[in-house]
């Protein structure tokens, strides 16, 4: 008979285990985001120039183009164009079974699909692991699978986009209004609205400076939502670590990039990975880490 100990211990795993579930599905969702959402901004970037054209020129845009966004069309192969069945579209499972191929055409699927799905449930379990089952846990899931979002399309386009940004941070805004026991869920409503200001303003004053000493755009407007977003999220109080962890490593990567890889100082590098991580660690790790400072530099 399976005594009381025991059945605790499996009970205390099942929420890291729920966790990996979600982050496997997201992760799925997240690969269907990356790819479709800058595509989605391209067309409407075209359509807008189309309009204009249309108008001086009597040319018509291309008002027969198929609907596109994160439902239509169905996912399918870019090869043969067949639709993806659900059997055919379990997480990393079914990358396995079907040997990183497609099942029609034997086209080779893309391994970061995989590896998408795969990071996010380890994301995931790792913020369930160390939030515990609580409901600061429950809506930083959401945060951590927005922030890799961001990430992706950031290495891949070098682009922050407005869909993103702006929601996570009116959400950010929002959650500062719940509190429970007499305290913010994850911080103050003050100090949310403090955060998203200070958070774009600071990058903002950054850019200004840069280009005005420089001449040259040094960070995209993106990178001033996302810090704004992860203000309202995290607070006003911890912009100061999010910014020293995300210069740290990305002047670190830099480095490396030129000295051992042979890059350009000049080569463009997505701050954008770099803020979404430093957000991430500090929002898992940020009262830690604040104490430690004070225990090293008081």
């Amino acid at each position: 008979m399976v005594g009381v100990v025991e059945l605790l211990n499996i009970f205390s795993w099942f929420p890291l285990c729920f966790a990996g579930l979600l982050g496997l599905i997201a992760g799925s969702f997240l690969s269907v985001v990356t790819y479709r959402i800058p595509i989605m901004i391209q067309r409407t970037w075209l359509e807008q120039c189309n309009k204009p054209l249309a108008n001086d020129f009597s040319t018509k845009p291309d008002t027969a183009a198929s609907v596109f966004n994160l439902v239509t069309p169905r996912s399918h192969c870019p090869n043969c164009k067949t639709q993806i069945y659900i059997q055919h579209n379990i997480p990393i499972m079914s990358y396995i079974f079907l040997k990183g191929r497609c099942a029609q055409c034997d086209n080779s699927i893309p391994v970061r699909y995989p590896l998408t799905e795969a990071t996010t449930a380890t994301i995931s379990v790792i913020t369930v692991w160390v939030l515990g089952p609580t409901w600061e846990a429950v809506v930083a899931l959401p945060l951590t699978w927005t922030l890799l979002s961001l990430s992706l399309i950031d290495i891949d386009k070098q682009l922050l986009p407005d869909h993103i940004t702006l929601p996570l941070m009116w959400a950010g805004l929002l959650l500062s209004l719940i509190s429970i026991d007499g305290r913010g869920l994850i911080t103050e409503t003050e100090s949310s609205l403090i955060g998203a200001a200070a958070g774009y303003l600071t990058l903002w004053s950054i850019y200004k400076l840069f280009k005005l000493l420089t001449g040259k755009e040094g960070m995209g407007y993106g990178d001033f939502k996302l810090l704004a977003a992860l203000g309202a999220w995290l607070g006003w109080q911890y912009l100061p670590m999010i910014l020293f962890i995300s210069a740290s490593v990305g002047a670190f990567v830099g480095l490396i990039g030129v000295l051992l890889l042979n890059r350009s100082k000049h080569t463009a590098i997505p701050f954008g990975p770099y803020l979404a991580g430093a957000g991430w660690i500090t929002l898992l790790w940020g009262d830690e880490l604040m104490y430690q400072y004070g225990l090293i530099f008081n």
